[in-house]
């Protein structure tokens, strides 16, 4: 592949009059007066593209496989904050739970509102009143549930919104270390190495 760039060179010359044919002048003609413009092109090839594979790895646990008694409590808590929920509109319940370094587990469910981008999801109720009330304290780790329409814990884990990512991955950099994130369904639990993972490529530095 080429791609024309603007440089000025002694070469490769073109003229802008619509004709397309190639200019005789050189670079030091171009200052002689006349009725026509000439605008130099230089091709170069782009021979750093290539394919790039983005891969996330996820663990896949059952209920009685997970690692210690700290991830059971914070999937528990997650789950029981999906009864917090308010959502009498899409009728689907979602709880967030995130562990912070000071040893505090904060909660959240999404509230929705008859103007609908007035409402919130789960895991942004959790981590703005995270932030707000411990702002010097640190993500550990998130934990993600959620029940559909007939009130039963959906059968495979559902993973945030890609603004909840994002807002997510913000208190991520504060922590300055991966966070780890557990997505539960009814049957088993997904485990995420970080909040990064869920969001590659993302908006992180300004």
């Amino acid at each position: 592949m080429y791609i024309c760039s603007p440089f000025r060179l002694g070469k490769a010359w073109r003229r802008a009059d619509g004709l397309g044919k190639a200019a005789s002048r050189t670079p030091q003609s171009l200052s002689r007066p006349g009725p026509k413009t000439y605008h130099n092109h230089r091709l170069f090839s782009t021979d750093t593209m290539k394919d790039i594979s983005i891969t996330v790895p996820v663990v896949c646990y059952g209920y009685d496989e997970l690692p210690d008694d700290a991830v059971r409590a914070l999937v528990e808590k997650a789950r029981q904050s999906t009864y917090h929920s308010y959502a009498p509109y899409s009728h689907f319940c979602v709880g967030a739970a995130i562990l912070l370094d000071n040893g505090e587990t904060i909660t959240g469910a999404n509230q929705e509102n008859a103007a609908f981008s007035a409402g919130t999801c789960a895991e942004r109720s959790a981590c703005f009143y995270a932030h707000a009330n411990y702002p010097e304290a640190r993500f550990e780790a998130i934990a993600i549930a959620a029940r559909a329409e007939d009130g039963d814990f959906v059968a495979d884990p559902v993973s945030p919104c890609g603004v909840c990512r994002q807002a997510l991955l913000e208190y991520e950099v504060l922590a300055k270390h991966p966070v780890p994130v557990w997505l539960a369904g009814r049957n088993c639990v997904y485990r995420l190495p970080s909040v990064a993972s869920l969001l590659p490529l993302a908006f992180s530095e300004f």
